[in-house]
């Protein structure tokens, strides 16, 4: 590695600081061999690295931004979860901002981009966490800042504080099973009503034999607000169903299965499909619908077709609106959108179509809509690359692009979701 000072220029899109330039002494410039990232810096920052390639770690900071602030976190820089933490608000959410803006602007199209909508700190309502048992006793934590090994969490500001004060008894209910070699995965929910929590990979394929479970279901009867627990599929232990409020419905999600990680976030989510609404819309379909974040606040208006492939999700959605009262119809659909996205004609009823794919986003299904006369089209995406990608299907389809919203579900992470409004002119 060789020392060197740098002046960082601007952020990167996944936090980290960019410098071209190395400074030489007397304050002369003069260019690198190539860019060169340095994470925990800020633009305008005169730093001390150390450069292996075209990555650098801080040595020290010579001269600070007045944008930088003290992290809040004892695990900032170690952990992996958090990258910004030293940014100050406004800068952060612009920064953010901007991400969606280039995103768009690579594609060649002029996006009018809302500020920022922050869920904020202590709002992740869902954490997946990854589990070591050693000789030293359980590891439960996220993955570290710059290699594999895993960091064991005693804090954590961005997760609900429910899940971070039930860290110490999902320890002990990780050391309650037969020791496990490799990596377990730990999904823990803070639902309205209590935690559910799902281990994966730390039981053989012989599975529990009856007393450990037995003995598994204890512990858990001892661990206060635990709704549910499940391990490698295995019901161990139920006090009461999870549930998760959507519009008009309670929702019991499958142990382990794929939520907005943030109810805020969602909520934001829903807001903007809700306004954009047609006043005379009889029929909305919902994309990509999971377990209904969209599907339920729609059908407080309208009926409402739901389409995804995870049939868990949808056992979930059926589920929850056959308790909902107050609610328009809603049918479900069994689906996979990447292999066979509805066709034009099948969109024909709708008076707005909503889509919430993968981080892949929805190329096949974004062609079919931009052969559609659906006169609304909302895309929500946790990736802008394929949303602006998306987007870009849908103009040149005909459709004129409204606002782009936003939202920061994992704060002080490189992360952000989007809304963006299409509407085809009449």
């Amino acid at each position: 590695m060789t020392t060197m000072e740098l002046v960082i220029e601007r952020l990167g899109a996944q936090g980290d600081g960019i410098a071209t330039r190395m400074l030489e002494p007397g304050g002369h410039a003069e260019a690198l061999p190539e860019t060169v990232y340095v994470p925990y810096t800020l633009p305008g920052e005169r730093v001390c690295v150390q450069v292996d390639g075209a990555r650098a770690q801080l040595q020290s900071i010579i001269t600070p931004s007045p944008e930088r602030i003290a992290p809040v976190c004892p695990h900032f820089t170690d952990c992996g979860g958090c990258s910004l933490q030293h940014i100050a608000p406004d800068a952060y959410g612009e920064w953010k901002r901007a991400l969606v803006v280039e995103a768009f602007r690579q594609r060649a199209i002029e996006a009018d981009v809302a500020p920022l909508t922050m869920a904020g700190a202590g709002a992740r309502r869902r954490a997946m966490l990854s589990a070591l048992a050693t000789k030293a006793g359980i590891v439960l934590g996220y993955h570290a800042a710059r290699d594999d090994h895993v960091i064991d969490l005693s804090a954590c500001p961005v997760l609900d504080q429910r899940i971070v004060e039930s860290l110490s008894d999902v320890r002990r209910l990780l050391g309650a099973l037969p020791r496990w070699e490799g990596e377990a995965r730990v999904a823990i929910l803070a639902a309205e009503n209590g935690l559910d929590v799902a281990i994966d990979g730390a039981v053989g394929k012989s599975g529990l034999d009856p007393n450990a479970s037995a003995e598994l279901g204890t512990e858990a009867s001892r661990v206060n607000g635990l709704l549910r627990l499940v391990v490698d599929g295995i019901p161990i232990f139920q006090m009461a169903k999870p549930a998760l409020a959507m519009g008009g419905a309670s929702v019991v999600p499958a142990p382990g299965s794929f939520l907005q990680a943030s109810a805020a976030a969602e909520k934001a989510m829903a807001d903007v499909v809700l306004k954009v609404l047609p006043k005379k819309a009889k029929r909305a379909i919902d994309l990509f619908s999971g377990v209904g974040a969209f599907c339920f606040p729609l059908a407080s208006r309208v009926a409402v077709a739901a389409v995804d492939s995870d049939e868990h999700a949808l056992s979930a959605l059926d589920a929850a609106m056959r308790t909902a009262h107050g609610l328009k119809p809603i049918t479900t659909l069994h689906r996979d959108l990447f292999r066979e996205p509805l066709s034009r004609k099948e969109l024909e009823p709708f008076d707005l179509a909503v889509f919430d794919p993968p981080r892949a986003g929805a190329k096949a299904q974004a062609e079919m809509l931009a052969k559609s006369k659906v006169p609304v089209v909302v895309a929500v995406s946790c990736n802008p690359a394929t949303l602006a990608r998306d987007a870009r299907i849908l103009i040149d389809g005909g459709y004129r692009l409204g606002k782009v919203t936003p939202i920061d579900q994992f704060h002080w992470s490189a992360h952000v979701e989007a809304v963006a409004v299409f509407r085809r002119p009449k």
